[in-house]
């Protein structure tokens, strides 16, 4: 989905971490297949698994560029193969089962999947290393908010050479407050089991695994909430409103929306619309010949139904009477309102996806040297829509919705609240993607002083569906307009129907790092990664067709380590840019708040940064990790504009502006202790200075801190204990981007200072305990 609200969130969760683990690429590691290798890869400093913005995800960690999904992969391959409409959380969760979790590096990702960034790689917990016939684990998690979940898994051995293994995931998470209309924000199942052969005197190992996941979440619909912007980047609570801890959605169970495929108008429960359901079968097929050569084989086919659901807060305005705003009354009568108004965009996505993915890869690794070739086959075919429609509430605790009464701007269907259908961000495309790439890697200790890895991949893209990108007579995109649907007719006589897209392109991507050891302790190191790309085809939903141009992304990055008994620490500078991101933003008329068109756009980012990464170890037992970061990451040619139904027209021009919502200062601060072997405490402090509100750069936060920490204990060899808390500094406050601020400019933001708007918010104080228990 190409929305403003998806747009934003993407860019909010970017650029976090520039340069997230330099230490480790100071010492270049070599090219490992065994996968107890591969979990170490680059998550040594990192907190993979900490995140302050989701409870049951891993930390997103970015690289400097937004409009791009995190990459989560299992046993090599991607999770999903696009994050909407399928996204990873409701098929994936780091649980018990799996063997191990890790880091790739940013140049591996390049090369073995096209993508530039970090991913999660993650391993199936297969059984493997296990000598008896049952093996078990059981994680148990709660929280003070009344959340209960647990993962169990059970793994062994089955005759000779048989190993067995299955999992069982569920959550039952209420969030932070209780919705009136749903028991859960997030409930989800994930249920997994593998069978293993060796064969051939262990030399190859043959599993198969079905993988079966069910979910229901509602975090993206609830992650917002009114506040009062002072002025100075600090905000207040407006009277009767907890941050974080109060519902900012009406008390309704149900959502009226219009089909944009038939034009019919249909109602689904708040609950259901954010439902995903999948199954998906995997083979793995590993062997390793005596003279170190081995060869991996994965595959998987996975059919789901992939949903999510936005209530996304646009214009938040004070009414009088004359707008003519009324409460509905228990008896079916209506009483006049007038207040504090907050008008929401309802994005219902729904897609139905069939993926089948197979990486091969040949290896051998030798005493200085490794290389590997691979080849990946990637299809994807997809059914997708995304269903937009507005309403209106008041600005309240479990706000209550208002009808149009005689307001003659708005467009209600009888006596529902919701109207514009599909007017605004509404999406629309089925086709097929698929990606077939060569790529190759050697990674070469030259001597004492000198390694270096490279690598290069080749990749063939081809892609072909339908979308509603409609143009008239002129040339002139038709846009989106109230009840859009295939058949409808537009204002100016276009017939709404599908059009043929079909795109070939020839996509590639190169890497180099290198490492010069002028001492044992002290040298120097650099990478350069290059990605050449084009539109995936979810960049077809939008009522415009997108940019098809090159997108190139550049990475160089350079400094200096030095290592020794108590300190590890790297310094570098990057450099980062990216070229034709396809993107959409949602802007309000200034004259009508309920005129909202979508605006396409394609814009440049570019990124200059400077961290420095250290691990301390001053004495036994004590681990202190920090990192500093400078960045400066500004939009380039960032301009578009629209004309609004009354004719006003307006524009944007971005370029040189700082990226929303990001930092130029963050600091992560990282103590751990061991207080015995088996008893560690830990803290994790992180800093994020001023972040701008909206893309004009009017609006402002101040800096925020974000806080975890928690003990570990080890009771003995079959019972762990653990204790975690979520922001103890019980800091509260809001976050990211403004709702609806995108047209106001930094003339004319001092008339808001003291106004009441909405967007997102600091995850509140939680604390959670949790209990491991092996047999």
């Amino acid at each position: 989905m190409n929305t403003t609200f998806l747009k934003r969130k993407t860019i909010s969760t970017l650029l976090l971490i520039i340069v997230s683990s330099f230490p480790l690429f100071a010492q270049q590691d070599s090219l490992k297949t065994e996968k107890s290798s591969k979990a170490n890869k680059e998550e040594d400093s990192r907190n993979v698994m900490l995140n302050a913005s989701s409870a049951n995800g891993p930390r997103e960690i970015s690289i400097g560029l937004p409009g791009g999904d995190v990459s989560v992969l299992e046993n090599g391959l991607p999770v999903v193969y696009m994050s909407n409409p399928h996204g990873v959380n409701s098929h994936w969760r780091g649980d018990s089962s799996l063997e191990n979790t890790g880091l790739m590096k940013i140049s591996e990702t390049a090369i073995t999947t096209g993508n530039i960034g970090y991913a999660v790689n993650s391993f199936t917990q297969l059984g493997l290393n296990s000598e008896k016939k049952f093996n078990g684990l059981l994680n148990y998690v709660a929280n003070q908010f009344g959340k209960q979940q647990f993962d169990f898994n059970v793994n062994g051995a089955i005759g000779k050479d048989w190993f067995y293994s299955g999992s069982v995931y569920q959550n039952f998470d209420p969030g932070s407050f209780k919705l009136r209309f749903a028991q859960y924000q997030d409930r989800t199942e994930i249920y997994k089991f593998a069978l293993t052969k060796l064969y051939n005197e262990g030399r190859g190992q043959l599993s198969a695994i079905y993988h079966y996941s069910k979910s229901h979440n509602l975090m993206n619909a609830t992650s917002s909430a009114p506040f009062i912007y002072e002025g100075d980047g600090s905000i207040k609570e407006i009277p009767g409103f907890k941050l974080g801890t109060t519902s900012y959605l009406p008390d309704v169970s149900n959502m009226t929306y219009m089909d944009i495929r038939t034009g019919e108008v249909k109602t689904i429960s708040m609950y259901d619309a954010p439902e995903n359901k999948a199954n998906q079968i995997t083979l793995l097929n590993h062997y390793k010949w005596d003279n170190g050569l081995q060869w991996n084989l994965n595959m998987k086919y996975d059919r789901s139904m992939g949903s999510y659901l936005y209530q996304t807060p646009m214009a938040l305005d004070q009414k009088g009477l004359d707008a003519g705003y009324s409460l509905r009354n228990q008896d079916g009568s209506y009483t006049p309102y007038e207040g504090y108004v907050q008008s929401r965009m309802s994005c219902f996505n729904r897609g139905h996806v069939h993926e089948l993915m197979m990486t091969t890869e040949l290896s051998r690794q030798r005493d200085n040297m490794s290389w590997r070739i691979g080849l990946n086959e990637w299809f994807y075919k997809v059914n997708y829509a995304s269903n937009t429609t507005m309403y209106d509430h008041t600005v309240e605790a479990y706000p209550q919705m208002l009808y149009g009464g005689n307001n003659p701007n708005l467009n209600y269907y009888g006596s529902t609240p919701y109207y514009n259908f599909n007017q605004n961000a509404s999406e629309y495309y089925k086709g097929y993607e698929n990606k077939l790439a060569l790529y190759a890697t050697q990674d070469w200790d030259i001597n004492h002083k000198w390694n270096v890895y490279y690598g290069a991949r080749l990749e063939y893209q081809r892609l072909s569906g339908k979308n509603l990108a409609v143009y008239n007579e002129d040339g002139k995109a038709v846009g989106r307009f109230a009840n859009y649907h295939i058949g409808a007719v537009s204002p100016d006589g276009t017939l709404i129907i599908p059009r043929d897209f079909s795109y070939n392109w020839l996509n590639m991507a190169f890497a180099a790092a290198a490492t010069y050891k002028v001492t044992n302790q002290f040298g120097f190191t650099a990478d350069f990664t290059y990605n050449l790309q084009h539109p995936n085809i979810s960049n077809f939903a939008p009522a415009e067709m997108p940019n098809v141009g090159k997108i190139t992304i550049p990475l160089g990055r350079a400094g200096l380590y030095y290592n020794n008994d108590w300190l590890s620490l790297t310094s570098l500078f990057t450099y980062i840019a990216k070229t034709n991101n396809n993107s959409t933003l949602n802007l309000i008329n200034p004259n009508n708040s309920d005129d909202i068109k979508a605006a396409p756009l394609s814009y440049d980012i570019q990124t200059l940064g400077w961290t420095t990464d250290a691990i301390i170890r001053p004495f036994k037992g004590f681990n202190f990790h920090v990192m500093f970061t400078y960045q400066v990451p500004k939009y380039k040619k960032y301009e578009t504009g629209v004309t609004f139904s009354d004719g006003n027209t307006s524009t944007i021009d971005a370029t040189g502006n700082i990226v929303t919502d990001i930092s130029k200062v963050m600091i992560e601060l990282d103590p751990s202790y061991n207080i015995t072997k088996d008893l560690r405490i830990w803290a994790s402090f992180r800093y994020f200075s001023k972040t701008y509100a909206n893309i004009m750069n009017a609006y402002y936060f101040k800096g925020r801190w974000e806080t975890f920490g928690g003990i570990n204990w080890n009771v003995n060899k079959h019972l762990s204990l653990n204790a975690t808390v979520i922001n103890f500094l019980n800091q509260t406050g809001a976050k990211g981007t403004i709702s609806g601020a995108e047209l106001v400019t930094k003339e004319d933001a001092s008339k808001f200072y003291g106004s009441w708007m909405a967007g997102s918010y600091i995850r509140p104080f939680t604390v959670e305990f949790s209990a491991s228990i092996k047999f």
